[in-house]
């Protein structure tokens, strides 16, 4: 004999649902939809500035993998976002470690935080006409290394196409270092004493102690931030755009300005829509390694 449920009980299980549904709402209307259209454009040709488009299936792809500058933005960005992820993971756990050490008073200890937080407090806007000033071949950066005799004239550090990539990888760094640096302390800071007085206890040094106890029970953390920040690197636009443009001579073309220049500087939306699914599926691998490790722990 099959029990009725009560109207009531069905009620009760859909409202949560209820409370769900403005922002299941907002995220099919602002993501959802958005990313259907574009993987609709992706294969289609004379979408957007003509009315009457036609299939093209994965031609636009392949003109985008064949592409030079594609490739070439390819290739900065693997270099920008591996360079400006380790150099983010290990100055964060250096500044990390040295303000969790009990060598430093309380009133060090604070300024320190103070002085490593500044470049987070910075907008993106905010930080590139910073370093486009200090940068430039009249700026303080080259006055300070002329005086010491590294240069013999100003660097124009972001006209160089030998040097952009690497200045506007360095000035990400900067800007980005303070989170690892702030989620790696609260690491620290979590680990038991017992597990140091344990091993001093065995006759251990303090790198032993380092190699065997700090990064073992840190690796959780350095492994969610690493991913993480694969994906927010991956997805830098702004810097990029109010610094260099993605030039000189695209040595600091990048995914998302290639993408954006595809679209609103040539006008080829079909293209943009296809390499915005390919940077969208590069992403989504990413991602995909983040989730599985936030299951395994």
């Amino acid at each position: 004999m099959t029990v009725m449920k009560a109207p009531g009980h069905r009620i009760r299980r859909l409202t949560p649902f209820g409370y769900l549904s403005p922002t299941i709402l907002l995220i099919v209307v602002l993501m959802v939809v958005p990313i259907v259209m574009v993987i609709g454009y992706s294969f289609r040709d004379n979408v957007i500035v003509q009315e009457n488009s036609v299939f093209a299936g994965f031609a636009n792809y392949a003109e985008v993998l064949t592409d030079p500058d594609f490739l070439a933005a390819l290739k900065n960005t693997a270099v920008f976002i591996s360079v400006s992820t380790i150099a983010h993971l290990i100055l964060g756990l250096s500044f990390a470690m040295m303000l969790n050490t009990p060598l430093l008073g309380g009133v060090t200890k604070a300024i320190f935080r103070i002085v490593y937080i500044l470049p987070w407090l910075f907008t993106i806007a905010v930080i590139a006409v910073i370093w486009r000033l200090l940068l430039d071949p009249t700026g303080v950066v080259n006055y300070v290394l002329h005086a010491l005799g590294v240069i013999q004239q100003g660097v124009d550090w972001f006209g160089d196409p030998g040097k952009a990539l690497w200045a506007v990888t360095f000035v990400n760094v900067w800007s980005g270092y303070p989170f690892f640096m702030i989620s790696l302390l609260a690491g620290l800071q979590g680990i038991s004493p017992d597990l140091y007085e344990a091993a001093a206890v065995d006759g251990t040094n303090g790198l032993q102690r380092f190699l065997h106890v700090t990064l073992p029970q840190l690796r959780p953390v350095i492994a969610s931030m690493a991913v993480l920040d694969l994906i927010w690197t991956s997805q830098q636009f702004a810097l990029i755009w109010m610094t260099t443009g993605g030039g000189p001579l695209n040595a600091t073309e990048m995914l998302s300005t290639y993408t954006y220049k595809q679209a609103f500087s040539e006008y080829e939306f079909a293209t943009a829509s296809a390499a915005a699914v390919i940077v969208l599926l590069l992403t989504m691998v990413l991602a995909f390694f983040y989730v599985r490790q936030q299951r395994e722990r």
